[in-house]
């Protein structure tokens, strides 16, 4: 099927401050009526997504639109259409939600939805809504083991819910016994650990995921059997693969300067935004950042920001 003949659709993740977004119900006399879905709708000719997104923002729930970042783009092939939905985070408006449409609204938690039936193409986006907007990567190298544990654990009682676990240089029996701890910790606050690039040790320490390098990435045949996937990518070949093998997320780096690379090339953000725009997985922005690129790099189609001395 060509290209035109896909419909394109704006659809809006309204995000509130404490992590909750809006479904809408379709009313009676539209195709799937009853089901619950992001707000959003078709493009008009010419048109842009995000126009689009703000114009039907106004046209259905009365609101006009003041931040939304792009994310992620799913395309699904429904019975009567395969349609593209171009999603945006919309984290600020104006206006109180009015349901010009008669449609029923509801606030809801990823982690929590209680509204049924959604539409089908919505699973996998309510599975990246999950992951935070900050990525930690460990230090334990730099920092030393007591200290970094330290660090961890204000971390972890600020908030942070994804880790991930790589240190290269540390033999691998030591590795896996500062892993049992990490893993330990992180699951008494609900957060996520992954570990980089040994599947076999993430199943053993019960950790909840793993981070492909490039290298194994370019080797996998199929997505390892584990709980989350993801994937550290420096090209938009290496982005597709990941999206491919269907990894859960994926790192893009390097976007600026670091003190571990110098000298290597840097992608930039206009790069970056052209590499991941299209994408249907959610990409963390990496290299040279810190808590204060957070704005910069959602405008530019990251998810977030992964973070090494900076999450310390």
């Amino acid at each position: 099927m060509e290209n035109s003949n896909i419909v394109e659709v704006a659809a809006a993740v309204l995000q509130r401050p404490d992590g909750t977004f809006l479904l809408a119900q379709r009313p009676i006399g539209k195709m799937w009526a009853g089901y619950w879905e992001f707000p959003g709708g078709k493009l008009e000719p010419g048109e842009k997504a995000r126009d689009a997104l703000c114009r039907e923002l106004k046209e259905e729930l009365g609101i006009t639109v003041e931040i939304a970042y792009p994310w992620i783009t799913r395309v699904f092939n429904y019975p009567h259409a395969k349609v593209r939905l171009n999603f945006f985070m919309v984290t600020q408006w104006r206006g109180e939600l009015h349901p010009h449409e008669g449609q029923q609204f509801s606030w809801q938690h990823s982690s929590e939805v209680n509204v049924h039936p959604l539409l089908p193409a919505n699973a996998p986006i309510l599975r990246a809504l999950e992951l935070p907007e900050i990525y930690a990567i460990s230090n334990v190298a730099e920092l030393g083991e007591d200290e970094f544990l330290i660090r961890l654990q204000v971390r972890l009682d600020q908030g942070l819910k994804l880790v991930q676990l790589r240190e290269k240089s540390m033999p691998r029996e030591a590795f896996g016994m500062i892993a049992h701890r990490i893993v330990a910790m992180a699951h008494a606050y609900n957060a996520k650990v992954l570990i980089n690039n040994d599947v076999a040790l993430a199943n053993e320490i019960g950790a909840d995921g793993v981070q492909l390098t490039s290298s194994q990435l370019a080797e996998c045949t199929e997505r390892p059997d584990i709980g989350l996937c993801a994937a550290s990518c420096h090209s938009q070949e290496e982005l597709r693969r990941a999206e491919k093998l269907g990894c859960d997320f994926a790192l893009l780096s390097p976007v600026m300067p670091t003190q571990s690379h110098p000298g290597v090339a840097t992608l930039g953000w206009d790069r970056f935004a052209s590499m991941v725009a299209g994408l249907s997985m959610p990409v963390y922005a990496l290299g040279g950042l810190a808590h204060a690129d957070m704005a910069n790099a959602r405008q530019h189609g990251a998810h977030g920001v992964s973070l090494l001395r900076g999450a310390w």
